[in-house]
């Protein structure tokens, strides 16, 4: 009889436990709100235009310094090894140049897209816990540390929309 009302008692601590965990846990997919998110988007949009232009004129810089090469290339025995040499020394400083060029391009989105991020952190912090505390929702998982989950516990499109009303654009300058 002892084992019988510890069996049920441990048994409605694991029902209670379980329906009240159930009840306030729910999940969102950060990543699907920064990339379709409206001011996500048009961060996005924006970003990969910038390094498209910064990488089409380095391709132009990059052919240009390619054919200087071969003009030098066709000059050596015509050259004497001083000017020869002068050349191709201008020509890796073009080469360091271009690279540093590619660096800086890169660097520039890269703190970027960090700053949008961030933005987009702020702005979305406020609205998961106003939605939390209306909702009365306890805890909020990231949709990638889940493994299993309802459709009914994504609550991605609910603060989606919220965030699309909030923010519709970020300044990225």
């Amino acid at each position: 009889m002892k084992n019988f009302y510890k069996l049920l008692i441990i048994f409605l601590l694991i029902v209670s436990f379980s329906t009240t965990l159930k009840a306030e846990t729910y999940f969102l997919d950060f990543k699907f709100i920064i990339d379709k998110s409206e001011a996500g988007k048009k961060a996005n949009k924006l970003l990969k235009k910038e390094l498209d232009e910064g990488i089409k004129k380095l391709k132009n810089k990059e052919k240009q310094i390619q054919e200087e090469e071969k003009e030098i290339i066709q000059q050596k025995k015509i050259l004497s090894p001083e000017k020869y040499k002068e050349k191709i020394d201008l020509l890796r400083s073009k080469v360091s140049t271009l690279q540093k060029d590619r660096n800086k391009i890169l660097d520039t989105v890269s703190k970027k897209r960090s700053k949008a991020r961030k933005v987009l952190f702020e702005t979305l912090n406020p609205i998961v816990k106003n939605y939390m505390e209306e909702k009365n929702i306890k805890l909020v998982l990231d949709k990638k540390s889940v493994l299993l989950g309802s459709d009914e516990l994504d609550i991605t499109n609910d603060i989606m929309s919220k965030l699309n009303e909030k923010l519709k654009s970020i300044n990225l300058n």
